[in-house]
């Protein structure tokens, strides 16, 4: 912890789509030289969209630009509006204690304010956070158990029942197969109604 090291604002606005059913909080981007596009989940080796693509077409590559080293923005945003998916961090500002984008080494200054999201979207009944220190600080605001990965816990947010789920990383360094994490996103997916048992 050490004032030294400088503050970094998240660079990307809350992306808050009229009628989203879930709202996806990751921790914070990696640093932007690993950007492949504008958007969340931008580096190349970040399989958040790779199993959107199998789950929802049947094609990892879907979201990736042919013969190109990145997604592409539009596709992906089309897709998140038209399935009712919000997407932000939980941290609006940090320190990297290393030069990498690992949790493991961010300082939170700054904890997103996830109560007022959800208040921005008043058709959101989940929560789904992509990573261990994204569930450490959903926990902490939305005073609900902390799920298992794969798990869901119920909490009142201003009178309204949330289910908050915690699935695994989607980066890469979380050693788990891609087939093995999708399985996990399709059951919450499935359970919000986003995907239908069975495909």
């Amino acid at each position: 912890m050490s004032t030294a090291i400088p503050v970094e604002k998240h660079p990307l606005e809350p992306f808050l789509p009229e009628g989203a059913k879930i709202l996806m909080l990751g921790s914070f981007p990696p640093k932007r030289e690993r950007w492949s596009m504008e958007w969340f989940y931008p580096n190349k080796q970040n399989d958040m969209w790779r199993i959107m693509g199998h789950l929802f077409y049947g094609d990892k590559d879907y979201f990736v630009v042919p013969n190109e080293k990145r997604f592409d923005k539009d596709r992906i945003v089309q897709f998140c509006t038209a399935q009712g998916i919000a997407l932000y961090d939980t941290a609006s500002e940090v320190r990297r204690l290393r030069d990498n984008a690992s949790d493991k080494f961010l300082e939170v200054v700054t904890p997103t304010d996830i109560v007022a999201l959800l208040g921005k979207l008043p058709d959101c009944r989940a929560v789904v956070t992509t990573g261990q220190k994204a569930t450490d600080i959903a926990v902490l605001q939305l005073g609900c158990e902390e799920p298992v990965v794969g798990g869901v816990s119920l909490c009142m947010v201003n009178g309204r029942q949330v289910r908050m789920w915690r699935m695994p990383s989607t980066s890469r360094a979380y050693p788990l197969p891609l087939e093995k994490k999708a399985d996990v996103y399709h059951t919450m997916l499935c359970a919000e109604g986003l995907l239908l048992e069975g495909l």
